[in-house]
Parts: C-alpha cells; structure tokens; sequence
C-alpha cells in the first residue's frame, strides 16, 4: 500500500474557496474584530490597572480616592472581558477557512513572511482563548491548575496585547477597505434566504450584549433581578457575599477565642487591646464598597475604630504604612501592607460592625480592615496584628 503523498495530502484537504457561506467575509470579520479589539483594550487597561492594586509602581498614584474607583474598573474588566467571548467566537469562525490556505512553495521572503503571519495569528489566537477561559474560571473561583492565576493572566495579558497589536499593524490595509466597503454585496444570484453578513454581525453584537447584561449585576446594583448567570447575586450574612468562610480559611477557632486580643506594634512598642476595648474607642461609620477581583461589589455600611486613631496610641504619624496579619492559616493573603495614603485616609477602618450588627465570622469577627478604593482581597478578615512599618 502506498502512503500519500504530499500531493495526495494537498488534493484532499478542503481550500478556503470551498467554503461558501455567503456570510464570510473580510467585511464582516473586521467590524467583528474592531469590536473586539475594543473590548479587548478595555478589558487590558482596567486589568493592568487592577494588577498595579496588587504590585504598585511608585509613578502610580494608587490612594484612596475616588472611592468607587477599583470596584467600576474591575467591573468593567469583567464585562468587557465577558463581551469578548461571542465576538472572540464569531471572529474565529469567520476567518476559519483560512487556516487551509497553503504557504508559498517557494522559500523566499514571501514565505518566511506568510510563516511569521500563520504564527502570530496562533499565539494571538491561544493567548485570547486562555485568557477568556482561564478569566471565566477565576469569576467562578475554581481553579484547575497548579499555577498563580494573577501572575498567569497578567502575563499573558501582555503577549495577548502585544500580538493583537501586530496583527492589526500587518493587516491594517485590508481592515481599512474592509470597514469601508459594505457589508453586504448586491448579488441577486445569491439565496436569500440565506444567512448573511449583516444577520452574523447582529447575532454577534446582541450575543455579547446579552452576556454583558445577563452577568454584570453583579456589579450593577439595578441589572441583579436580570443577571441570571452572575456568580455573585449580592446576597449574603448580613447583605454581603462572602467568598471565603472562616471554616475555609482556617480561622474559625482563633477568631471564636475569648482571649482574642489586638496587637498594635510601633517600632519597639506593643499594645494589646481586646475587642471590647476596641469597641470603647470612638467609633466611627462610613458606606464604602466592598469589590473583588471575581468582578462583584456592593456597597456597604461599616462602623469600626480609624486605622489613624489607632496607631495613634502608639504616637505613630497617620501617614505610616501598614503592615496587616490576619489569623487565617489556609490560603493567600493572610499578611498584606495598607499603603500610608490609606492610613491616612479617617475612612479606613478596622471594623466591628457591618451594616448596623456585629460583624458575622464569615465576615471577619472579631474586626476586619475596610479602604476605600482597594480590592476585596486586601479588606483583610481575622485581624489580629497591625504593625506600622518603619
């Protein structure tokens, strides 16, 4: 039996041409893929803005004010990322017939060329599928992987832009006539009814509104009762989700002592204060947002002690930072650093109460640390230590 040939191989396999759906077309795939490119950026600039939360440059003016900053950029980052999926998915299948098209036999320019194109468009392609997917899974808090998402999806953030941006550069001539052309071209030869262009490019745009407003009340107070598929409904003890429990967290116990006390630690100096004596200092109570990287917030009202006014026993300055422990055992983020501008800010709290109650053990009793303007992961549950970094 003879093997095929390369020949053999070419002849059998489909060309580009034989794929003849009226509905393709450079056309619809570069409106499909300047929408995408759009929510692609946004999503980009709100998640780097999200990555410097955790890992601040000096030249970044992180502080905070506006209050509600953290919690629109990263729902924004949610949507736009959300809106991307149908549009990532229709694109794919309009420029699909492509990936049979041959390179030039000939080695020579025209071929290290076409090569180079072929593997942009792969890793731009694999980049922006791990990312919508890898982003999914993160907004569902389940993780079936051994490395850091964070770290992951920043970095790949970063290759995902950068051959976006190449490719828009190479095929920049043919996106320019393709938007400017009409979709539609007259042929009354053609079926119609047939699918056409302009049916594909309005299913793709409704498909993405629809994710956008079936998900984002999570992050938008007034689409909750449409939201359906939000993972995070608003709901929770004491009108607040919760996405890791004392029992999960492994603080339960420590949190529940009776003997519990705060340590205040000021260069060599240490001061102790049990929770009634927390509660005897002036308290104070502001609404503030509680938002999370998963892209869901709320806002709540909590009252506490000023993070100021407590080192302020120790004669600290209020533009000290902030070194935080909290007395969970299992998980990231147990130890995190409020910067000065947030001390500084009476608005930071170490809370006590969570909209008029005592705070629940799932969020945080015996006290909690509450900003404006940082992420949830930092609203650090179970304090048990503050320590003024000298």
């Amino acid at each position: 039996m003879r093997l095929p040939s390369v020949d053999d191989i070419e002849r059998r396999m489909p060309k580009p041409e034989d794929f003849e759906s009226r509905a393709r077309g450079t056309e619809l795939t570069a409106r499909v893929g300047t929408a995408l490119g759009i929510a692609f950026g946004i999503c980009f600039l709100t998640g780097l803005w999200s990555h410097f939360q955790y890992t601040t440059p000096g030249w970044v003016p992180l502080g905070p004010n506006p209050t509600q900053l953290y919690r629109w950029t990263q729902g924004l980052h949610i949507m736009s990322g959300t809106a991307a999926i149908p549009l990532l998915l229709v694109k794919l299948w309009s420029v699909y017939p492509r990936l049979f098209s041959l390179p030039p036999k000939k080695l020579d320019r025209t071929l290290v060329l076409d090569l180079l194109e072929k593997a942009s468009i792969g890793v731009l392609v694999a980049s922006s599928l791990f990312q919508v997917i890898s982003g999914s899974l993160n907004i569902a808090q389940w993780y079936p992987w051994n490395f850091s998402f964070r770290s992951t999806h920043e970095a790949v953030a970063w290759v995902a832009i950068g051959s976006l941006l190449v490719h828009i550069a190479v095929k920049l001539p043919i996106i320019r006539e393709a938007l400017g052309a009409p979709i539609e071209h007259r042929d009354h030869s053609l079926d119609p009814d047939a699918p056409t262009r302009r049916h594909v490019l309005l299913g793709a745009f409704v498909a993405s509104g629809a994710a956008v407003l079936l998900t984002a009340g999570q992050t938008v107070p007034f689409l909750r009762k449409v939201s359906v598929f939000a993972v995070r409904d608003g709901e929770g003890p004491q009108g607040l989700p919760v996405n890791r429990t004392a029992n999960a967290a492994g603080s339960a116990k420590a949190a529940m002592d009776p003997q519990f006390v705060l340590e205040i630690v000021v260069g060599g100096q240490t001061l102790s204060l049990n929770r009634e004596q927390l509660l005897a200092m002036p308290q104070r109570t502001h609404r503030l947002p509680i938002s999370c990287v998963e892209g869901w917030s709320r806002n709540a009202v909590w009252t506490g002690v000023a993070l100021r006014d407590l080192i302020a026993l120790l004669d600290a300055p209020p533009s000290s930072e902030l070194g935080i422990r909290s007395m969970q055992t299992i998980g990231a983020f147990s130890v995190s650093v409020l910067p000065a501008a947030y001390v500084e800010d009476p608005r930071s709290l170490l809370a006590l109460e969570l909209n008029g109650e005592t705070l629940s053990l799932d969020h945080g009793y015996p006290c909690r640390i509450i900003a404006p303007n940082r992420p949830g992961v930092f609203q650090t549950k179970w304090v048990n230590r503050l320590e003024v970094k000298t």
